[in-house]
């Protein structure tokens, strides 16, 4: 492979053995130890890729990127850094860095990431925009696979394309898809919708709009959500639950840009950006005829997963340490720091609620603390703390997903001890959708052993 490589990069011994490899590869290199002689190199000859540190001498790889953008629009940037900053990478991509490494950096994956880009042509034009402050500290961890989901939420914010975020309940599906609205163009509204809290008729008016008369009670006129998300974004929260008759309707808006409201005939055009949360496998779903299989092409253009808290417990800390803040403020109380052992309990627990029982947890916890500090018991995580999961490791669990569930349902119902209200801010559904979850599944709450369901008869607890 033949190309030339720019290195940026302030420790010159790093810089040599950078460019002694990719020399061996085939490539022909250039060191800058400064950002002067990065500018320097670039208007002298024209890199096919450029290897940047972040933190520089006499500035920032940040301030490179827009600087190298007026000189050679579209030169795709790697940034390296030993800064593990999830924001910074979102904010580099966003600058049109094509990928973000944390040092120390594996060989392999360097390589691979500069073979990659030498064969990406340079767009004709610049398509990098200047980065935009996060408004908010929500997107919190240091592990690899919160980089790759930062990396995906600021490709995200570049384009237009539906994105479907998948994941368990907790791991924060409405804040990235509202970080993806936050770092994109559209100038429109979020408007978020959970369709499982919403029963069917009336979830139909709420994302289509009706007009008046059009059934009981429709005494006006009424704008649905898609209408109102007018260069916005409308998030469908749950989608998996929509049924049959919604997704035929919402597959005919996402593909014809147009709805009709509940008792129009007139089709009114949208320009909403579509992101779909769901904790579903929708493949499955599609497969046993529970959704429609062109929907989901239309979705997941751009798919997101998210990981489970136990899936990053390195993050955990961190995530205690803000989440305190936030919750302080809350409570009208200072944020008390947690003690050695309530770090250790945390880090070695399972979180079937993931992020929101996180929170849940510590809330309840820094209420009840008057001492110094956060110890150990006033976490109440109980005897459902366990060693730290290994994914390697793990047996494969070859349940069905309804399975899994309605395992999960039933460790929360008993870690709750049958307190509906908790467990639904843990699994982050309504009641309605937990009571139906518990008869369908015949769960028990408080001892009392419910009847599976069998004849579609919606029987109350």
């Amino acid at each position: 492979m033949k190309g030339h490589l720019l290195i940026v990069e302030d420790d010159a011994a790093l810089n040599s053995m950078v460019a002694m490899h990719f020399e061996d590869q085939g490539l022909s290199t250039q060191a800058a130890l400064t950002c002067a002689d990065a500018l320097a190199a670039i208007r002298q000859r024209r890199p096919d890729v450029v290897l940047m540190d972040m933190q520089l001498p006499d500035g920032t790889g940040l301030e490179l990127l827009n600087r190298f953008a007026d000189v050679h629009p579209g030169l795709p940037v790697i940034i390296m850094t030993g800064q593990h900053d999830l924001e910074l990478a979102i904010e580099a991509i966003k600058s049109g860095a094509m990928d973000y490494l944390h040092k120390p950096v594996k060989t392999a994956e360097l390589q691979e990431t500069v073979f990659k880009a030498l064969r990406i042509p340079p767009p004709a034009a610049a398509t990098a925009a200047g980065a935009e402050a996060l408004p908010q500290k929500d997107l919190i961890g240091r592990s690899a696979v919160m980089l790759k989901v930062s990396k995906t939420i600021a490709l995200s914010a570049e384009t237009a394309a539906n994105v479907l975020i998948t994941g368990e309940s907790g791991t924060g599906k409405e804040v990235v898809a509202r970080l993806i609205h936050q770092y994109s163009k559209r100038t429109g509204p979020f408007i978020a919708v959970n369709c499982a809290a919403i029963v069917d008729n009336l979830l139909e008016s709420e994302l289509f709009g009706h007009e008046k008369g059009a059934f009981t009670g429709a005494d006006s006129r009424k704008i649905g959500h898609f209408e109102a998300a007018l260069d916005g974004t409308l998030f469908l929260d749950e989608v998996g639950e929509l049924a049959q008759p919604l997704q035929a309707k919402l597959l005919r808006a996402l593909q014809e840009r147009a709805v009709q409201r509940v008792g129009g005939t007139e089709d009114i055009p949208v320009n909403a950006r579509v992101i779909a949360a769901t904790n579903r496998d929708l493949a499955r779903a599609v497969a046993e005829g529970r959704f429609r299989e062109d929907l989901l092409y239309r979705l997941n253009v751009i798919h997101l997963p998210l990981p489970a808290l136990r899936e990053r417990l390195d993050d955990v800390p961190l995530l205690a340490e803000a989440l305190l803040q936030k919750i302080a403020v809350q409570v009208e109380k200072p944020p008390l720091p947690l003690s050695a052992d309530a770090i250790q309990q945390l880090g070695n627990y399972a979180w079937p609620g993931n992020v929101r029982q996180l929170e849940n947890v510590l809330t309840r916890a820094l209420v009840r603390a008057r001492g110094a500090e956060i110890s150990a018991d006033l976490l109440e995580l109980g005897p459902e703390t366990g060693q730290r999961v290994d994914a390697a490791a793990a047996t494969v669990d070859l349940r069905s997903l309804e399975q899994v569930e309605a395992a999960h349902i039933q460790q929360v119902l008993l870690h709750t001890r049958g307190h509906k209200g908790r467990t639904c801010e843990i699994l982050g559904i309504s009641r309605p959708a937990l009571d139906r979850k518990i008869d369908k599944y015949g769960l028990s709450v408080k001892g009392i052993k419910t009847p599976a369901k069998t004849d579609g008869r919606n029987e109350s607890l």
